[in-house]
Parts: C-alpha cells; sequence; structure tokens
C-alpha cells in the first residue's frame, strides 16, 4: 500500500474543516436566501400571493386559420399541431386587453407579476401559464404536457425560470404526464391531484417523489369522462374554505374536506362556470371572473370572502380562465 503524500494529507485536513451538512434542509428559509437569493415557492394556494408566473397573449396565437374549421364549432389542425375551442376565432386584442387587466389587478394586490420571456413558435396556448409550472416548497417543478400540441411550453418555463434563479426540484420525465391546472394545495400537509388525460400515474408518482420527502401528502381523484383538471372542480378560498362543483367533484372527496374541517361552497348552476376557476391572492380574497350570481357571492361573503371581479371571457374562450393564467412561484405561509 502506498504511502499517504504531502498533497493527499492536506486535502483530507481541508475536508476535515469544511465538513458536508445536510442539515439545515434545501427548503429552510435561511438557506433559500442564502443560495437563491430569496425564498421560492408555495406550500398553500391561499397565503398572500408574492410572485406568479405569466404570459400575454401574442403572435402565437396568429397560427389559428379560421380556414381550419373542425366539425365540432371549433378550429384546428391536426398535422399543423394547434386547436381553438372557442366557436368564434381568438381576438387578439381583446385578449390582450383583458390579460393586461388581470395584471393591473394583481399587481394592485403587491404581486410581483414575472412574464415568460418568450413563447415557443406555435405554442398557442402559452398564457395559460398554471400547466407548465407547479410551485412547491423550495421551488418549482416544470411538467411535462399532455397532448403534443402543446409539448413545447417547458421550455420557455425553464428558461424564464433559469433566469429569475427559481430553483427547478424536478423536470417530469420518461412516460410521466401531468398539468399543473389537475394540482392543488389543501394544506401545508396535504395536496391532490386528478387523473385524467392530462395526468397519468406516473407523473402522480413522479410529483410525489419530490413532495414525500417535504411532508407532503398527495391525495389523487379520479375525475370524471373527458375532464382535463381538477381547477375546474375545486379551489381554495381560505385555509378551512373551499369553492366547489358538486356535479362534477367526487362524493368521497367532499367528505375527506369534511373531515378536514374545511367547508365547502358550491357552484350556483346559473353561476359562469369559470368561477372555480378564480385565483386567491391572499386568505379569503379572490380575483374571480364576471359572471358570479349573488347566490355564490353572498355565500362568500357570509365567510368573510371579498371578490375583485375582472372581465375575461375573451381568454376564457381559449381554454382557460384566471388561474390557469397564473403560475404562483412565490406565496406566504399561512
Amino acid at each position: 500500500m502506498s504511502a499517504m503524500t504531502e498533497n493527499e494529507w492536506r486535502y483530507n485536513q481541508l475536508i476535515k474543516l469544511f465538513p458536508s451538512h445536510a442539515e439545515p434542509p434545501f427548503e429552510d428559509r435561511g438557506q433559500q436566501k442564502t443560495v437563491w437569493g430569496r425564498e421560492w415557492g408555495c406550500r398553500n394556494d391561499v397565503g398572500r400571493l408574492r410572485a406568479v408566473l405569466m404570459h400575454r397573449p401574442g403572435e402565437e396565437l396568429n397560427v389559428v386559420d379560421t380556414a381550419k374549421r373542425l366539425p365540432i364549432g371549433a378550429y384546428g389542425d391536426l398535422e399543423a399541431g394547434w386547436y381553438w375551442r372557442g366557436d368564434t376565432p381568438p381576438d387578439l386584442p381583446a385578449m390582450q386587453a383583458q390579460h393586461d387587466a388581470f395584471v393591473a389587478a394583481l399587481q394592485a394586490e403587491g404581486v410581483e407579476v414575472v412574464m415568460i420571456d418568450r413563447a415557443e413558435p406555435g405554442m398557442m396556448k402559452t398564457c395559460y401559464t398554471r400547466d407548465v409550472v407547479i410551485g412547491i416548497d423550495g421551488g418549482a417543478i416544470v411538467t411535462r404536457m399532455g397532448p403534443t400540441v402543446r409539448r413545447g411550453e417547458e421550455r420557455s418555463a425553464t428558461r424564464t425560470l433559469a433566469n429569475l434563479g427559481c430553483p427547478i426540484l424536478r423536470t417530469l420525465s420518461g412516460n410521466a404526464i401531468a398539468e399543473g391546472g389537475s394540482f392543488a394545495w389543501i394544506d401545508e400537509h396535504t395536496a391532490v391531484i386528478g387523473l385524467s388525460s392530462r395526468v397519468n400515474e406516473e407523473g402522480a408518482r413522479q410529483i410525489e417523489e419530490v413532495l414525500r420527502p417535504q411532508g407532503v401528502e398527495l391525495l389523487r381523484v379520479q375525475l370524471t369522462g373527458y375532464r382535463l383538471h381538477i381547477d375546474g372542480t375545486f379551489l381554495m378560498v381560505a385555509p378551512d374554505l373551499a369553492m366547489v362543483n358538486p356535479s362534477i367533484v367526487p362524493f368521497w372527496f367532499l367528505e375527506e374536506l369534511k373531515t378536514r374541517h374545511i367547508h365547502t361552497i358550491e357552484l350556483h348552476h346559473s353561476d359562469n362556470p369559470w368561477i372555480v376557476n378564480s385565483l386567491a391572492v391572499s386568505p379569503g380574497r379572490l380575483i374571480v371572473p364576471e359572471g358570479m350570481t349573488d347566490m355564490t357571492r353572498e355565500a362568500l361573503h357570509r365567510h368573510g370572502v371579498e371578490t375583485v371581479a375582472v372581465a375575461y371571457d375573451k381568454v376564457c374562450a381559449g381554454g382557460g380562465g384566471l388561474h390557469c393564467s397564473t403560475a404562483p412561484l412565490i406565496r406566504d405561509p399561512v
């Protein structure tokens, strides 16, 4: 056996002087500020919103060709890989005006709005940023979109997060598919994911793999039929209050919320269905789309919830609402 050299001896002494430390954990506030510059991530859906990722609808929507009419009252091109679900083509100036007004409402609440640096060519649904990024404690998960017509949005989101210095704790890989619209926090120790054509079990497993070391339980809800995301069925409004669409939320999940002492407000049948796609900017304060019935508004107000309404129908026509258009990056604990 060869003798230790002087350089090896010095190296060993340096290792002893500067040992590795597993504690405190990555998500520790002090570690976040020291290493990443600020405290990143979310561990709830209702704490004061500090930073959010968005994208202003832009020239990527010019791919919509009104000559490409589908026999289902929509527009699309299977070969080119795009679709517009509305029965009228997108009104880009009106979409931009409504999106701008939403951004202004968020900024009035003290929210830092970070924009995707640029949409990838042809990615005409980039404005629905919720689906591509999931904010969790200490950073974010970049998802893997289900349909190939949206696959590629991950690239611009990843580039933007990297430029911000936001830690990316996982990028879904392999055969995993999952979209952030089907992920929601219930409380700091519990999240829920809706399994559907846009979220498979492997996607849920990879997300759970990141959450489990943080002490978070991930509940799975089988969504009905061709419903894509859970954010059209369930929305946390305050730490002990949720809004639900009772016609499409599984009964066992309603019971689960009850056992957790979470009260529920049911969407009225004459409400704008996008109401459940609202956004909490702080506990008990919601930005909602126009079209809420007096019954639902009064039910919310009885629970101390304040609402700020914005017009958003032109953006919703493309398949996503206020919630879909925002990917929270930083929320305060509650």
